[in-house]
């Protein structure tokens, strides 16, 4: 495989979408996805007022750092503040999630990752771009979710059903400033890792510098217009038995630009017990043969334990101070 397929969802035959999707799935667990109702305008706008926000001060963005968002985990953070395997990354972000009020009762329950947005003074524009785009591709991830359930040979509310009746929506904006020009080969601008949960649906500039992990070694991903990345997480990957999967990617700006990427990721419901669905395995996959040494398919417990455990990695000191009665990973 030498770059990622692409996916025309606005095809009329369904079972056609289904099985290109599928064969993705299978062979690197990843596409692109285009012929989508998310309009190129939007994410237009997303791009233009996250960079107006990258471009202000380090103080002025600390009005809305992490630490002030709580226990809803929302907020920026500077560049290596994010750790990936336990090394830096070479970016800093926003963390934004489904827009919850204070009366909502998951916010209320004190449930981690749940709560209202923290928006920055400037741009003012980012808020209403941001709450618009995160409801649109949202809405984009619970169509793909429908084909790939007729993918799996599942009715197509098999998913809505068992595990995203009240999903897990959590989107971030990253800049990537460009890598020194001494970097080594072995410098990333973030450093090889799968996600979490369901899918993930990215957007990105016109700058490239994602690299995908496909069958015969590492891929460009570079971005095709008005089309997003789509790639599967982890709790898919043990949900199908190894029959799809969560692909290692990693992110190397070299460009000399800066980079801007917008990731939403769509994932099972903070309480659901993720399970395999019966009879579906792959034979020919390594259910245990992962990057990290960890194992998916051995793993139980609830979503919200796996991904906590997660996000308290990649920000370990944070958890201690926001959450101070979890476990922690």
């Amino acid at each position: 495989m030498e770059s990622l397929p692409i996916v025309d969802v606005s095809a009329a035959d369904r079972d056609a979408i289904a099985h290109e999707i599928d064969d993705a799935c299978r062979a690197s667990g990843f596409f692109v996805v285009v012929g989508h109702d998310v309009s190129a305008s939007l994410t237009a706008r997303v791009e233009s007022r996250a960079r107006e926000f990258f471009a202000l001060s380090d103080d002025e963005k600390r009005e809305v750092a992490m630490p002030h968002g709580g226990r809803a985990w929302r907020g920026w953070f500077p560049v290596g503040g994010e750790l990936t395997a336990g090394v830096p990354d070479m970016k800093e972000g926003f963390y934004f999630g489904e827009e919850l009020g204070p009366d909502d009762p998951r916010v209320r329950a004190g449930r981690p990752l749940h709560g209202s947005n923290l928006f920055p003074r400037r741009p003012p524009e980012l808020r209403a771009a941001v709450l618009e785009y995160v409801d649109a591709v949202t809405r984009l991830g619970h169509a793909l979710l429908e084909l790939m359930a007729r993918a799996l040979g599942l009715d197509e509310q098999w998913f809505a059903r068992h595990l995203t009746t009240d999903p897990v929506v959590l989107f971030r904006i990253f800049h990537y400033p460009p890598l020194p020009a001494g970097a080594t080969p072995n410098q990333w601008s973030v450093g090889e890792h799968t996600d979490y949960g369901l899918i993930t649906i990215l957007g990105q500039d016109a700058s490239g510098g994602l690299e995908v992990h496909g069958p015969d070694g590492w891929i460009a991903a570079p971005p095709v217009p008005n089309g997003f990345v789509v790639n599967l997480g982890d709790m898919l990957e043990r949900m199908t038995g190894g029959r799809y999967r969560s692909t290692p990617h990693r992110v190397r700006n070299t460009t000399g630009a800066d980079r801007i990427s917008f990731p939403l990721f769509l994932d099972p419901a903070w309480d659901a017990d993720v399970l395999p669905i019966p009879g579906m395995t792959d034979p020919t996959s390594d259910a245990t043969g992962r990057w990290d040494g960890a194992s998916v398919h051995e793993w139980s417990g609830t979503y919200g334990d796996y991904l906590l455990a997660k996000v308290g990695r990649v920000f370990p000191a944070l958890l201690g101070e926001v959450l101070p009665d979890s476990t922690g990973p």
